[in-house]
């Protein structure tokens, strides 16, 4: 009797454990897209929001004009740069991000529009790689401005993983 009543206690943990044990689930788009349709995070994952990430300067005595920063895609390097440092302070890594939002000034070489190119030539130096297969969840938005007059892109990072 206590074995049978041992047996269906286990039997009924089993079957009904919380959904802690599963992953995140992320929702792929078909080829050629470089990022995802969606991303599900299961309860009791723990997730990590950093406010929005500007470039650093290219020269650290140099912090005048785009031309100190950069290019779009220098900026979005950078960008990405100081996002995993900060991941990393919090135990997390790029491979835990879920989501990008993605604001990007218009190029004043390009007559005023956003080098879309040149930001996700930056995106897949992080996102998609063997280093990191991951990929996101992403909204890029063109912005008429940002902090300062220097910077063409600012990117706020959603990180997610099971405990």
């Amino acid at each position: 009797m206590i074995r049978k009543i041992l047996l269906t206690s286990i039997a009924a943990s089993l079957c009904c454990a919380p959904a802690l044990a599963q992953g995140i689930v992320r929702h792929t788009n078909p080829p050629p897209a470089i990022i995802l349709g969606g991303v599900t995070i299961p309860p009791g994952a723990e997730i990590l929001m950093l406010s929005g990430q500007l470039a650093s300067p290219i020269d650290p005595a140099k912090t005048e004009g785009i031309e100190a920063y950069g290019d779009t895609k220098t900026q979005t390097i950078s960008t990405f740069k100081k996002i995993e440092a900060a991941l990393a302070k919090q135990g997390y890594a790029m491979s835990d991000v879920v989501k990008l939002t993605v604001f990007v000034v218009g190029d004043p070489k390009l007559g005023g529009k956003m080098d879309f190119a040149g930001f996700n030539a930056g995106y897949r130096e992080f996102f998609g790689t063997a280093a990191n297969p991951n990929l996101v969840a992403r909204s890029t938005v063109q912005v008429a401005a940002l902090a300062g007059p220097q910077f063409l892109i600012e990117i706020e990072a959603t990180a997610a993983k099971v405990k």
